[in-house]
């Protein structure tokens, strides 16, 4: 199974990403130090992300998924540094 999913961090920040291999345990590659930046070392103790699947699919090719990936991107605007953690596509100016 291939999915996109979005990770909600404690502060309301967002990222989407896609795992092409249905692990379940996985929580995407963004950058940890960018996001340690927005908690405090005592916000660390306690730490919850919540994994939500937005889609998917026993038969997209990793392509379809790329392109997926991105258009949820897109709508849930998490390439924007003021929502989300994503960096990849740059916002369209």
């Amino acid at each position: 199974m291939k999915y996109v999913y979005k990770i909600t961090y404690p502060n309301g920040k967002i990222y989407i990403g896609k795992d092409l291999i249905g692990e379940i345990s996985y929580i995407g590659s963004m950058n940890p130090s960018t996001i340690a930046k927005d908690f405090s070392r005592e916000e660390w103790r306690h730490f919850v992300v919540v994994k939500d699947i937005l889609w998917e699919s026993d038969i997209a090719t990793d392509q379809e998924v790329s392109q997926k990936e991105i258009e949820f991107i897109r709508k849930y605007k998490s390439n924007n540094p003021a929502i989300g953690y994503n960096q990849f596509p740059k916002i369209r100016r």
